[in-house]
């Protein structure tokens, strides 16, 4: 049983990872929470459902359930599937159309009693076993999923979806070393299948294993070189381990690929100008607060790159913009207050320091790390 994943679920998974982009959350573990649900990425093609020797293959319901099911009409789908049912009562391709019907409609009852019907004609039939997996995952009953999952590898070990969905159910019911095992397989399985890596970095993450998850990240790029996503999360990855010159390479490759991000290009210069490379730097920096004033931390790492160069009325400038935008935040008063002393404004710079350590920043030092 090979499993097909179309495009549009990686399109999918793209606009989901995005958007999280743009909530200024850049956290790995949000990222990696953007999968789509668990069937649509692992669910086989029903077209699979009737084979040639069924009773029911050659009946041309199954072509217009079939369509009803690409159009998305699936109240069309549901009934076209009971009435091939009740036509071939000993078709366990027409019971298993059903039941998957069923499932996608909510009625879990008639889809378990489906399925059931479909594994008593013939027991071995791993689309069956995969969708009563569903029914329970459907209702976040896991652990009651996994021996079903367990079954359709029984059948068919080189089913990557169903160890993909062995993996998702063991992080769920708390078994995170199962969970990388399984993940594991998956992508032994089907190593170009960017989901399979997603799910790894996901396991290795719950472990704790920073190195790994990356690895697995950095695999799943491989996979989808133009997944600017994937290579964002890796760059914003590195930038939280203060791992600064790694996130240079996939951040410059996801902001040619995003050239209207702003926290894409906006991290991007921050890098650049951190690692030295300050003119390339202040380039991204300037092109990040041009595409979104209002994101406060661009305009404290452009002073910051003005600041290295010696333009410190571009740096005041910058900083201004930073605390006016922060107005809460106390690094960016703190280097306002320095660039002042620079420019001979002693009594601004006074009033800087001051407000800088009202909130908190007595003992303020440059960071790495975005804001």
């Amino acid at each position: 049983m090979k499993t097909k994943f179309p495009q549009v679920l990686i399109t999918v998974l793209v606009a989901s990872l995005i958007s999280t982009l743009h909530a200024q959350d850049p956290s790995i573990d949000r990222l990696l929470s953007k999968l789509p649900p668990l069937e649509k990425i692992a669910k086989p093609p029903l077209h699979q459902a009737v084979q040639p020797a069924d009773p029911a293959a050659k009946d041309p319901l199954v072509r217009q359930i079939i369509q009803s099911a690409l159009t998305r009409n699936l109240p069309q789908a549901m009934n076209l599937s009971r009435k091939l049912a009740e036509r071939y009562p000993h078709s366990a391709g027409a019971q298993t159309l059903r039941g998957y019907f069923a499932i996608d409609m909510k009625q879990y009852a008639e889809a378990s009693a489906a399925l059931h019907s479909a594994i008593a004609i013939q027991p071995r039939l791993a689309l069956a076993h995969f969708g009563l997996a569903l029914i329970e995952g459907k209702q976040n009953r896991f652990a009651a999923a996994m021996p079903h999952l367990q079954r359709v590898i029984e059948i068919d070990p080189k089913t990557a979806g169903a160890y993909y969905a062995l993996s998702d159910c063991a992080l769920r019911t708390g078994r995170k070393q199962e969970g990388v095992e399984f993940a594991k397989k998956a992508t032994a399985l089907a190593p170009q299948n960017v989901y399979m890596w997603i799910q790894l970095a996901r396991a290795e993450k719950s472990l704790g294993h920073t190195d790994a998850t990356l690895n697995a990240m950095a695999k799943g790029a491989d996979v989808a070189p133009d997944s600017a996503p994937m290579l964002a999360a890796i760059g914003f990855s590195y930038i939280n381990l203060d791992r600064i010159p790694q996130a240079i390479p996939p951040l410059r490759r996801a902001a040619q690929l995003l050239p209207r991000d702003y926290l894409v290009q906006s991290q991007l210069g921050f890098c650049l100008q951190a690692n030295g490379q300050v003119d390339s730097g202040i380039s991204y920096l300037r092109k990040g607060a041009s595409l979104n004033p209002s994101y406060g931390p661009v305009w404290e790492h452009l002073g910051l790159a003005y600041q290295k160069k010696g333009n410190h009325r571009e740096a005041i400038g910058a900083f201004e913009k930073a605390t006016q935008v922060m107005p809460t935040a106390p690094r960016p008063w703190q280097h306002l207050a320095d660039e002042y002393r620079v420019a001979g404004r002693g009594a601004d710079a006074d009033r800087a320091a001051t407000r800088a350590q009202q909130l908190g920043g007595g003992a303020i030092k440059v960071a790495k790390k975005k804001s």
